[in-house]
């Protein structure tokens, strides 16, 4: 956004000194035109900012001028890196600073950048967790010992449940890291490494112990690469699918469906989809209702059917005394109906 850009563009002059217009457009990813405009931008706000032309040229701001975000603490100065993300922050323990930050970092933008600053944070808001996740905040009461031996590099001893026998078992990390994931804390543990989900920790004690991180670890790439290889491992078996005219299929099912499926004269689209399991593709398959038909496998298809046979005879209006609904009627779906399989 525009207002992130000015306040790279006076940070990078402050910290570099004289910079091309060239310069400025290859460290921010933008045209050198785009440049000139926030360049103006600053000036017209009262940044006293000085563009010299020629071989040596370059923009400048006057000598001895400092922007005004003095300060900041060492914590708060950690927490604007999740000014995006109060919901998160505020697990953390860091919802006074990253507020205290915000406050202090407003003060001090020229009253161009404030104005800006104002309406993104009047017309964005975002809220991680999904519709479904607790809002007492104990899911995950470890949260904040796990985040401190992340960033203290301390060797933490806990007592975690997984999903296979045993299913309570002890640990000993090396925490590299932590990722939030819809709603959900992870740690990025050594040796390995390895991922454990924080709401599974069942007790924790610090050891003391030190351990050093590797120099080359990467969070955000290895957070890509396990996403990628969960993802792989998860969609193993596939399903024969008809699905009808406007219902649409979404994430690895949806982009099957466009790669390879086929359009009849009626509308319905036949294609082949990846599943996780029988098991979960039943579940999800039968969320769909008849916007979709399951022709193979056989078992996937049978275990659908024995379903709506018993639901049928649950829901066997004969064998009620008045079969008329006592509530309204459903409305009818929409043209377009959209489904994550």
């Amino acid at each position: 956004m525009k207002s992130a850009r000015l306040v790279s563009i006076l940070l990078l002059l402050q910290t570099r000194g004289r910079m091309t217009a060239a310069d400025l457009a290859e460290e921010l990813e933008v045209s050198v035109r785009t440049v000139y405009r926030d360049v103006e931008a600053l000036s017209e706000a009262g940044i006293p900012l000085y563009g010299d032309a020629g071989h040596a040229g370059g923009y400048r701001l006057l000598d001895g001028y400092r922007t005004r975000l003095t300060g900041l603490t060492a914590g708060e100065a950690e927490a604007l890196f999740l000014a995006g993300a109060p919901g998160p922050a505020a697990e953390l323990g860091l919802g006074p600073v990253l507020a205290a930050a915000q406050l202090k970092v407003r003060a001090a933008l020229p009253r161009e950048l404030r104005e800006h600053a104002d309406r993104i944070s009047g017309r964005f808001h975002l809220d991680a967790p999904g519709w479904y996740a607790g809002t007492d905040g104990g899911g995950a009461p470890y949260l904040p010992a796990v985040a401190d031996a992340v960033w203290n590099s301390r060797v933490l001893n806990v007592l975690y449940r997984r999903w296979r026998e045993p299913t309570d078992v002890e640990r000993r990390l090396e925490p590299y890291g932590l990722v939030l994931k819809a709603g959900r804390w992870y740690v990025v543990a050594g040796p390995g490494p390895r991922t454990f989900r924080v709401d599974q920790i069942l007790e924790l004690a610090g050891s003391g112990e030190e351990f050093a991180r590797p120099d080359d670890f990467d969070l955000a790439a290895y957070w890509t690469s396990y996403q990628r290889d969960f993802h792989d491992r998860l969609h193993r078996g596939e399903a024969v699918v008809r699905l009808a005219p406007g219902a649409r299929l979404t994430g690895p099912a949806g982009d099957a469906v466009r790669a390879n499926g086929r359009t009849d004269a009626g509308g319905w689209t036949l294609a082949t989809v990846p599943i996780e399991s029988v098991d979960h593709a039943h579940g999800e398959f039968l969320r769909l209702g008849t916007d979709v038909e399951v022709l193979e496998p056989a078992e996937l298809r049978d275990r659908i059917a024995g379903t709506i046979a018993a639901l049928s005879r649950t829901y066997d209006v004969s064998r009620t005394q008045d079969p008329t609904p006592t509530h309204e009627a459903t409305p009818a779906y929409e043209a377009t109906r959209t489904y994550d399989v």
